[in-house]
């Protein structure tokens, strides 16, 4: 399904769209609908491709303070929220502090710096890249101790539509996991974002008319909720309900 497209360079993608400042809207989809779903993009979408490779592994380890601040106030849909983690690129091996705010109209911005480090913690320079990224947001942290509280695990394609300057990603083989190992997975789901300057895509609208419509999902917190039954998770019950299933590590 994506061999159908022609290809572009990382370079080429980030030039074209970075979008670390963006709109996301998010679609939760059994995997066997894909190909049909991608065979009505428009026919100049170009795929990202690296070394001859279009599907990549990435995992990412999300930290939290003790209280769970940066889940509650994803879950309490709080005005001043965000996310950390280290993310890893499985094929190049690098690695990425990555804070994620809330910007004006709903829009995302993400912030990120090199990491080089176990993953056990944020290291001296993501802990001070944290703590700018959150004073320009507003969000006080008071000198909170942030540690890993859970991981996740999947295949991304990423595609580039140039009639609106926006991107698709479309992640599979998902998995989650707790520190103590509990992992849940979703191996015929699969999560397709489409990252925008603010307009709907093409993607936004072929969804639209084949009834799809975005859903409350995040990878973090809808994960976390499903792991961990004992914190408040309304807003996710009915993607919970519908595509979650725990899974006990063996």
């Amino acid at each position: 399904m994506i061999t159908a497209f022609a290809p572009i360079s990382l370079d080429h993608l980030v030039a074209s769209a970075e979008l670390l400042t963006r709109v996301d809207r998010k679609y939760l989809l059994p995997a066997s609908v894909l190909p049909g779903l991608l065979a009505g993009l428009p026919p100049d979408v170009r795929a990202l491709e690296i070394d001859g490779q279009r599907d990549f592994g990435y995992r990412s380890i999300y930290f939290d303070t003790a209280g769970l601040d940066s889940y509650l106030g994803a879950a309490h849909s709080r005005r001043r929220r965000f996310k950390v983690r280290i993310r890893t690129y499985a094929e190049t091996g690098t690695h990425f502090v990555e804070v994620k705010t809330r910007g004006s109209r709903g829009t995302t911005i993400k912030e990120r710096i090199s990491y080089e480090g176990n993953g056990l913690d944020l290291g001296p320079d993501g802990r001070a890249h944290l703590e700018r990224v959150l004073a320009d947001a507003g969000i006080p942290v008071d000198g909170s101790a942030f540690r890993p509280v859970l991981i996740t695990r999947y295949r991304r394609h990423t595609l580039y539509l140039p009639g609106t300057g926006s991107r698709v990603t479309v992640d599979t083989d998902l998995g989650w996991s707790l520190p103590d190992g509990t992992r849940i997975r979703m191996p015929d789901r699969a999560v397709l974002e489409t990252k925008s300057g603010g307009a709907a895509s093409e993607a936004d609208r072929l969804l639209w008319r084949l009834h799809h419509r975005p859903c409350s999902i995040s990878k973090y917190a809808t994960g976390l909720a499903a792991l961990r039954p004992d914190l408040p998770a309304n807003r996710w019950q009915p993607v919970l309900r519908r595509h979650f299933s725990l899974e006990e590590s063996s």
